[in-house]
This record gives C-alpha cells, structure tokens and sequence, in this order.
C-alpha cells in the first residue's frame, strides 16, 4: 500500500525534519511511527497525506507515485488527526452527512459509524456540547465514513478513558481485518505494543530501527526467568536464565516443591527496547 525509499524533507532552510526514511506497509497491516515529539512522525503522515510537498525522495501510495495521485486519492484514504476538528454548530450526524456528500463514491451510513464508535445516543446532539474524548471518536468516524482503503491516525487513543480507548484499539483491528492499511503514529507504546504489527523507531528524523514489536522485545530479552513462590510461609522471588533451565537443579526444587505464585521471562517493554535502542525517552 505504501512504499518510501530515501525520503526527506526540511522546512525552510532548517535541517531536514526527517532524513533518508525508508519503509513500507502492506494491506492489512498497522503500521506504527514511535517517537518523542518533534521526531518527524507528524511531518512524515503530512507528506503521504498530501498536505506537505517538496519532498525528496520515491513516494509510491497504492502502486502509484504519489504526486500522480490527484483528488481521487482521497476517496481511498481516511485521516483522523489528534487535535479534534469538527464543526461545533452542527450536530454528530449533521458533521458526517455533511462530509460524506464530498465523495463520490458511496459512504457508510452515518448512524451506523457513530454506533462504532459508542456515539449513537448522542447523533443529535451538538458538538459543542461533546467533550473532547466524544470529538476525538467523533473524528475517527469521520475517518471511517468513506471505507478507506488506507487509514492515517494520528494518536488516535489520546484524551480517551479506559473504556474508549480500547473500543477505538477493536475499531482499528476490525479495519485491519478487512484489508485497509494503517498508518498510526504515536508516542504511546501501549498502544503500539498491543496493536501493531510493525513499528518504526523514529528519531531525530531518522529510523533507528523497523520490526514487530515481539521480535524487537525477544531481541532485546535478558533471558532470565523470575519464579514468585510460597516458601516456607514466606513469599519469595529468584531468578534463572533460560539457558539449560530444564537441567536447574534450584528452579527444579522450587516448581515440584513448593506453590508458585507466578512465572513471568523478564522480557523489556516496548518503551524499554526504544530506549535501547535510540538512548532517547519518549517524552
């Protein structure tokens, strides 16, 4: 669905705000730019969704370059920016229909969106009357109301509560599943743990690194193994290296005679990895 090779960009006569990125996603796949603020995932989403040109580099979006795309493209696209931007005047479904209507192609039904996004009973209420979670749901089902074939989501989970937040994380798996290709950027490395399935460490401008995020997890593993177990009356924590722990004559005595607790590799976080590996927090 997009393929970049060797792409940069600089405002101005400022340093490049990104340098030499090179990657792809295929359909089907969620695709996570991580990074601090002010490390290039914004400027990058704003060059593949057109709203940024200049760019150097090769840009091919849906098998084509992308400045041959012309208004066409966003038939097949759907963005869902981080700050909410709705028309406050108008109700919810007054915002879709009146988006919907600039497609030429047919769009889901408005009601049925909002229904998605836990914002069925409030169809006819104003958005000035939304709090910012209800506009930021609001802008994913803008997002969503053309069928997009490529979905750019921009901290989509951002503001939201428990409970909204993992309604959006199915939403985005659902369109996975149905084949759209998307485009998350995010410093939230929950959100990219659980629903990538690759993820670009972006900083500086610069990848640092490209992979799924149990690969890079497994990569950067201590391999070691903490067993909590009831001995003696006493709780107590040790740990093994997974190498030969089969042939552990301590950790055998602890599984077959005593009640474990709990058994968990001490396996690092995404946001762990990304330290590791680019020395820089998300911040």
């Amino acid at each position: 669905m997009i393929e970049v090779n060797d792409l940069s960009f600089a405002y101005g006569s400022g340093g490049p705000a990104v340098s030499a990125l090179t990657f792809s996603i295929a359909e089907g796949e969620v695709f996570g730019f991580l990074g601090p603020s002010g490390a290039g995932k914004s400027t990058t989403q704003k060059i593949l969704i057109r709203l940024l040109k200049g760019y150097r580099g090769d840009v091919r979006v849906m098998g084509r370059p992308l400045e041959s795309w012309g208004s066409d493209y966003f038939e097949r696209v759907g963005v869902c920016f981080e700050l909410p931007s709705n028309y406050r005047k108008l109700t919810a479904v007054e915002n879709l229909r009146f988006f919907a209507s600039f497609f030429q192609s047919d769009t889901l039904a408005p009601e049925e969106v909002l229904e998605w996004v836990g914002l069925r009973a409030d169809a006819n209420k104003r958005v000035e009357q939304f709090s910012k979670g209800m506009q930021t749901r609001l802008n994913l089902a803008r997002a969503l109301i053309n069928r997009p074939a490529l979905l750019f989501l921009d901290e989509p989970t951002a503001g939201l509560d428990p409970v909204n937040a993992r309604i959006v994380r199915e939403i985005i798996r659902r369109q996975r599943d149905r084949g759209a290709a998307v485009f998350l950027t995010t410093h939230d490395m929950h959100v990219a743990d659980e629903l990538c399935d690759r993820v670009g460490f972006l900083v500086n401008g610069r990848l640092a690194r490209v992979g799924a995020p149990s690969a890079l997890r497994l990569e950067h593993s201590a391999r070691r193994v903490r067993v909590r177990a009831d001995i003696a009356g006493t709780i107590t924590s040790e740990e093994f290296s997974l190498d030969n722990l089969a042939a552990n004559a301590r950790f055998q005595e602890i599984i077959a005679g005593h009640t474990i607790e709990s058994i968990h590799s001490l396996e690092p976080s995404l946001e762990d990895v990304f330290i590791q590996v680019t020395g820089e927090r998300l911040t």
